[in-house]
């Protein structure tokens, strides 16, 4: 895309762009979406670093959109917790409902940072959070692994949010209704990365 429009720049220069620019991005993309459902699908999955395993938690709403990931060491009550913390943070409400496996740090976890909040624990209902990681593996292969945790953490930090904003659900939505949809999001992508005032 640059060098159509005449720039040349190095793939180093477009990491470090990415790096400066691409979590502002994603936060400004996550208030413009539409509200948060209540009722929120929680999901860990291992992530290989140089040898070492972590677990990336990832937690989306009934509607599919990525509320946070976090990668952490460990799967226990501890991370459970953590993560629980870390979510109602940056959601800033409690979920009327969470659905996770049937990993029993989780249940612990809930008792002790929102006790009043229904959990149903059951692998067949939290297809929604699973079926959230396949983009994640994909950047993975592409990306050759990833080099640390703190890089991992970054990017699919920003890559979440980013993804989701650009894929619409075409399954879920008519041709015409799609593509308006998909103008809206451009349109709400160029007000954000300034490209009018550019222009």
């Amino acid at each position: 895309m640059m060098l159509y429009r005449g720039v040349e720049v190095t793939y180093e220069t477009i990491r470090e762009w990415c790096q400066k620019f691409g979590q502002e991005y994603a936060n400004q993309l996550q208030r413009k979406r539409p509200h948060i459902t209540d009722k929120w699908h929680l999901d860990e999955r291992v992530v290989t670093i140089k040898k070492q395993q972590y677990y990336l938690w990832r937690a989306v709403d009934s509607e599919g959109n990525v509320l946070d990931v976090l990668l952490q060491r460990h799967r226990d009550t501890e991370a459970a917790k953590r993560f629980f913390r870390k979510l109602l943070k940056k959601q800033g409400f409690v979920p009327r409902v969470i659905v996770t496996d049937k990993l029993k740090s989780y249940e612990t976890a809930k008792k002790q940072v929102m006790p009043s909040v229904e959990h149903r624990q059951h692998k067949g209902l939290n297809n929604r959070a699973e079926n959230s990681h396949p983009p994640t593996r994909v950047r993975e292969r592409r990306m050759r692994r990833f080099k640390s945790p703190g890089q991992a953490q970054r990017f699919l930090s920003t890559f979440g949010p980013l993804r989701g904003h650009f894929h619409p659900k075409q399954q879920e939505l008519s041709a015409k209704r799609y593509r308006e949809e998909l103008r809206q999001r451009l349109e709400d992508w160029r007000e954000i990365t300034c490209v009018k005032d550019a222009a």
